[in-house]
């Protein structure tokens, strides 16, 4: 054996798995087709939100939770700072299915907040416009992490710790058995117990059939500058999530001494080919999002400096998949985290550790299964055609 565990893909994920593998002293290697941190799939944009009173569930609190103990564990760890608790501000109308599933976390959960009115809000964030009938919620366990900071220097933990990084190599196929698995690299291959697949957009291509087929999308992120970025402080101004009539945006605090951050909630198009993104984006593509900014955040001018592109993977039901693959030995998938995984990012981490150590995880993951999904393997697939 080479190694007990194979992480396919040093990213969001498999960056936090190699880390929380190997401070543990398990054998492991990652495999990265870039290298940790790089910027051409999802783990990039300079911000990412943490948000904890959340609005796609309520059952997603205490794994939230998990992630913030070990983002601060990854923090100790690396001398770093990574996870910025300054708030999130969720705005909207006041009897709106969003704004109800966030309560409901904040009911279940006793998140710390408060409700703030329009007149709340033009005291205390005068850089949002509320439209008629709009209220904010302030959770006070949200902010933001840093994704390429915190890839890099899970990785490099994780070699500090004795894992091995494998950079600038392609994983062309796997090939489990029931004593463990081959991992094909181009004209050499390494032979594991276990693999961690955490291949991002790449899943489609690595286990095609065993796992729910991704939309991959497109994850268009703009820069806007502000008119006095001293108003747009870490301190004074939360992220936020705002959903506003046909407007679902999100907003970072001025990072960069000059831009704010500003971007749709969704992926902008779809994605035939990993391999062949577009990185170029068209002016209309970004007319909805500077049409927001016009209305709703005055104090930014309404064209955007910089662009940044990325991409997910999306799963019919928005939700992950994590967990043993399905018909698949000794193979374990994460993927699918459809533009809201970065967050829980270390605590998908020490789940799939615990699932190669330990067989099981104490963490609340059982909505994730990738059983849950049907396989749409063919003949031709079965019999290794």
């Amino acid at each position: 054996m080479d190694a007990d565990v194979a992480v396919i893909g040093v990213g969001t994920m498999g960056a936090m798995t190699l880390w929380q593998l190997a401070r543990r002293g398990v054998r492991a290697i990652g495999v990265e087709r870039f290298n940790p941190g790089h910027d051409r799939s999802g783990a990039g944009g300079e911000s990412r939100l943490f948000r904890t009173a959340y609005l796609e569930g309520s059952h997603y609190v205490p794994l939230l939770r998990a992630a913030r103990e070990q983002w601060r564990e990854l923090e100790a760890d690396t001398g770093r700072d990574l996870l910025t608790l300054n708030g999130g501000l969720m705005i909207g109308g006041a009897d709106t299915r969003f704004l109800r599933n966030v309560r409901a976390s904040i009911d279940d959960h006793g998140i710390a907040h408060e409700t703030l009115d329009a007149a709340d809000m033009r005291r205390r964030f005068p850089q949002h416009r509320l439209r008629d009938g709009e209220v904010a919620i302030l959770d006070h366990e949200s902010g933001f992490v840093r994704p390429e900071l915190a890839v890099t220097v899970a990785a490099d933990a994780a070699e500090r710790h004795g894992a091995t990084v494998v950079r600038h190599q392609r994983v062309t196929r796997l090939d489990p058995d029931a004593d463990g698995v081959t991992v094909v690299l181009g004209d050499r291959s390494l032979r594991v117990r276990t693999a961690v697949v955490a291949a991002g957009a790449w899943t489609n291509t690595l286990l095609p059939g065993y796992t729910p087929r991704l939309d991959v999308q497109r994850l268009i992120m703009t820069w806007f500058p502000a008119r006095d970025p001293g108003r747009f402080r870490t301190e004074d101004f939360p992220i936020f999530i705002r959903q506003t009539g046909d407007y679902d945006i999100s907003g970072w605090p001025c990072l960069d001494g000059a831009s704010v951050k500003v971007a749709i909630n969704h992926g902008w198009d779809h994605v035939a080919d990993p391999d062949a993104l577009d990185r170029d984006v068209d002016d209309r593509l970004t007319a909805h999002i500077r049409s927001a900014v016009a209305e709703l955040l005055p104090d930014l001018y309404p064209e955007p400096v910089r662009i940044g592109v990325y991409m997910d993977g999306y799963t019919a039901d928005k939700d992950a998949f994590a967990g043993p693959v399905p018909g698949l030995p000794n193979v374990i998938v994460l993927g699918g985290f459809s533009g809201h995984g970065f967050k829980m990012s270390p605590a998908i981490g020490r789940a799939a550790a615990d699932l190669v150590t330990e067989g099981a995880t104490g963490l609340p993951i059982a909505h994730l299964d990738p059983a849950r999904f049907p396989q749409t393997l063919t003949v031709a697939d079965r019999l290794g055609l």
